[in-house]
């Protein structure tokens, strides 16, 4: 299991809090130092069965600023938050074939 995580975050600390207390054995990967490749984010994003648009942080300043009311294709907005990776939902939880966002962290529960 793999929990792409930021420590700031309370959603993310309490989905980690819940998968710790399970006691499955999870990778934590700290996006916004360790980005995800566009690759590793399709796959992200097969596994969520969501489309990039759907995974981002519209309430970000930078989102408003750089990307409000732009259309763009699903490899651009995956190339947006390669860049820009405070601009990905989080935490994402990935476990085999699937993967939840963990808002609200009892979504978890799903993969345990």
């Amino acid at each position: 299991m793999k929990i792409y995580h930021n420590p700031r975050c309370r959603k993310s600390r309490e989905t980690l809090a819940i998968i710790t207390d399970s006691g499955a054995n999870v990778k934590i990967i700290e996006y916004l130092k360790d980005t995800p490749s566009a690759n590793d984010l399709s796959v992200i994003l097969s596994k969520l069965n969501l489309k990039p648009e759907q995974v981002l942080r519209k309430s970000e300043k930078l989102f408003k600023e750089e990307y409000k009311d732009k259309k763009l294709s699903d490899q651009a907005w995956i190339n947006a938050m390669v860049e820009n990776p405070v601009l990905i939902e989080r935490p994402i939880v990935v476990k085999g074939n699937k993967a939840i966002i963990g808002r609200p962290p009892e979504n978890v529960n799903r993969l345990l």
